[in-house]
C-alpha cells in the first residue's frame, strides 16, 4: 500500500506539477511571464464583471427587473 501512495506522490510531484515548476524557474528571469496565469485570470474575471454589470443595466433600462420586495421567496 505504501508503494501505491508513493506512486501517487510521484505522479503529482514529477508530472502534474511540472508546469508550476517551469513557472517557478521562469520567475528568476521574468516576473511578468511567470505570473501570466494570474494575469489571464484577472482579465477573464474583469471581462465577466464588466459584461455582468452591462447586462444588469440593460435589464434595468428595459424595466424587466422585478423590484417588488416579495419577488424572491427568501425575502
Amino acid at each position: 500500500m505504501k508503494n501505491f501512495f508513493e506512486g501517487i506522490a510521484w505522479l503529482f510531484e514529477e508530472i502534474l506539477f511540472l508546469p508550476y515548476s517551469i513557472l517557478r524557474e521562469l520567475e528568476q528571469t521574468s516576473w511578468t511571464l511567470a505570473n501570466s496565469v494570474n494575469w489571464l485570470f484577472l482579465i477573464v474575471g474583469f471581462s465577466a464583471l464588466i459584461y455582468w454589470v452591462l447586462q444588469l443595466n440593460l435589464f434595468d433600462k428595459n424595466g424587466e427587473e422585478d423590484k417588488d420586495p416579495s419577488a424572491h421567496s427568501f425575502l
